[in-house]
């Protein structure tokens, strides 16, 4: 046990779980130290965890919370300490105000969470000088104090730094002996050229496996939940397939706007912010064939191959919205895109975006995988509905409606299964219901991690499985940037939509011309 935990008044139970949940950390470190760099394993080996950007919005709101988190909760190697760096004048108990809103502290976790802040150094200096990533590198080496020591370093910051940061810390800051680890945050390029200029840049400097490329959506619970959907239920593999399903839509909804943020999102784009990543990660999950083993390497070899399956999107394959304001309603008029004064004037950036995507195997020959994302919409969720084809042979008159399974991603995590049944009652007719797995209720108490959570303890245990590898996201790429090109060249307009709709009519005009049937005649609630 963490030797920092005498002073914690723990329960019997409490510490069980404390107990198992450093058992198998120190399992699965153990497994990847020897194989990554063949020394000698040891859980009690100085491990130091470098912030870049720790100043910024990233560090506050996600990763010092997530560090916090992990530290509560007995997760990390008990010799650890954290680094803040950036060019701000600040200093650590700055930093602890800034974050405090985040960190969701109980008033009894006080005194561990005081704990945690004493172990938080920060330094300040520029991100362009050898010399001030060499002094960082003497204040690391000054605490380390062994023989062996392992780093990690998280780049909390804007792509337009990332070459030259990491060129600093491969000439000044790595682990002499043990594990050296990067993790970068997306965007990871703005297309295939400059992603691949990145990728090849990485390359030059550090191993593939010493590079974690994030995607928060990767560390989703029901994302999470797919592999073990589909390749631990016999139920479900004999109809995964383009005999009984019809359609696979996988959708991203926000109700909110940039709220300010304009500028920053303009940049992007709905389709490079949401689409190109996420959404696609999760079809990858939904659509490859029963990998080899559960290694890394061999679930990211089948993601790998069903992009390779993918062709390059055209425009006629995608509807592009843009929303406009609503003063319909009560409460306030919701202003529109163009009404947020850090957006250009005149943009014709999309905040909007519907793609179908075809997957040219055996298996989904002629399945639509439709994917679609938006803000200002009418509902917050995430999800995956893959719809069953229409019963041959209907005796019922029309009336049985599309078989549905749903993974509820976000929020209230969920699994669900539309289906027809009988109504209750001396009628003979029928009605539309579900057999509901939802976690709240099934699993009632039971904490799910946050997604950064699960992926800073994968970086730590060395698992790469839910971490984007370079052929993977050069793939990826290569099915969105033409599409990306075509749109910012020809300036293409994106359709209004009012704020708190649900987006373009001739997006579900686009879903009926690829077997998707919608008909809002069932809404499913999730229990409490």
């Amino acid at each position: 046990m963490n030797s920092h935990n005498s002073s914690l008044s723990l329960s019997n139970d409490e510490a069980q779980k404390s107990e198992l949940c450093l058992a198998l950390f120190r399992q699965s470190l153990k497994s990847i130290d020897m194989d990554h760099d063949g020394t000698h394993f040891d859980i009690n080996r100085p491990h130091v965890f470098v912030i870049l950007g720790a100043s910024g919005d990233l560090a506050r709101k996600k990763i010092y919370p997530t560090i916090w988190w992990l530290y509560r909760d007995n997760l990390l190697p008990p010799n650890t300490v954290f680094y803040g760096y950036a060019r701000s004048k600040t200093t650590v108990e700055e930093i602890k105000i800034k974050c405090e809103q985040y960190m969701n502290v109980k008033p009894e976790e006080r005194e561990r969470y005081d704990q945690f802040w004493e172990l938080n150094r920060y330094i300040s200096g520029q991100y362009n000088s050898r010399t001030d990533f060499e002094k960082l590198n003497q204040e690391l080496t000054c605490f380390e104090k062994g023989a062996v020591a392992n780093r990690l370093f998280y780049l909390a910051l804007p792509p337009s730094v990332f070459e030259e940061i990491t060129v600093h810390i491969r000439n000044s800051c790595m682990a002499v002996k043990g594990w050296t680890r990067i993790i970068i945050e997306k965007p990871f390029g703005r297309d295939l050229n400059t992603s691949q200029k990145l990728s090849d840049h990485l390359a030059s400097l550090f191993a593939e496996h010493q590079i974690y490329r994030i995607d928060h959506y990767l560390g989703k619970e029901m994302v999470q939940n797919l592999m073990t959907l589909r390749f631990g239920n016999r139920i479900f593999n004999p109809s995964w397939n383009r005999d009984n399903i019809a359609s696979i839509q996988i959708s991203f909804k926000e109700p909110f706007g940039t709220q300010g943020r304009g500028g920053y999102f303009d940049e992007f784009g709905i389709i490079r912010d949401i689409m190109q990543n996420h959404l696609l990660q999760i079809l990858t999950l939904v659509a490859m064939e029963k990998p080899a083993t559960c290694q890394p390497d061999d679930i990211r070899d089948e993601k790998v191959k069903v992009l390779k399956s993918i062709k390059v999107l055209e425009l006629k394959d995608v509807v592009l919205g843009q929303y406009v304001g609503n003063t319909e309603g009560e409460g306030e008029a919701k202003l529109g895109y163009l009404d947020d004064p850090t957006v250009p004037e005149g943009s014709v950036t999309p905040t909007y975006a519907l793609a179908v995507l075809k997957i040219n195997n055996e298996r989904w020959d002629g399945v639509p995988f439709i994917v679609k994302c938006g803000k200002a919409l009418n509902d917050r969720k995430a999800e995956v509905r893959i719809q069953f084809k229409d019963v041959p042979g209907d005796i019922f008159d029309g009336k049985p409606k599309r078989n549905e399974l749903v993974i509820r991603v976000q929020p209230g995590e969920a699994l669900y299964v539309k289906l027809m049944v009988k109504t209750p009652g001396m009628a003979f007719d029928m009605e539309e219901t579900e057999l509901d797995l939802t976690y709240g209720s099934r699993y009632a108490g039971v904490k799910l991690p946050d997604a950064y959570e699960r992926l800073i303890l994968d970086v730590f245990c060395g698992s790469q499985m839910h971490f984007v590898r370079s052929d993977e996201l050069s793939e990826a790429w290569r099915i969105f940037t033409p599409l990306l090109h075509r749109i910012e060249t020809e300036k293409v307009k994106p359709i209004s939509y009012k704020y708190g709709s649900r987006g373009p009519k001739e997006a579900d005009e686009m879903l009926v011309k690829n077997n998707f049937t919608y008909t809002g005649s069932y809404k499913w609630k999730p229990k409490m």
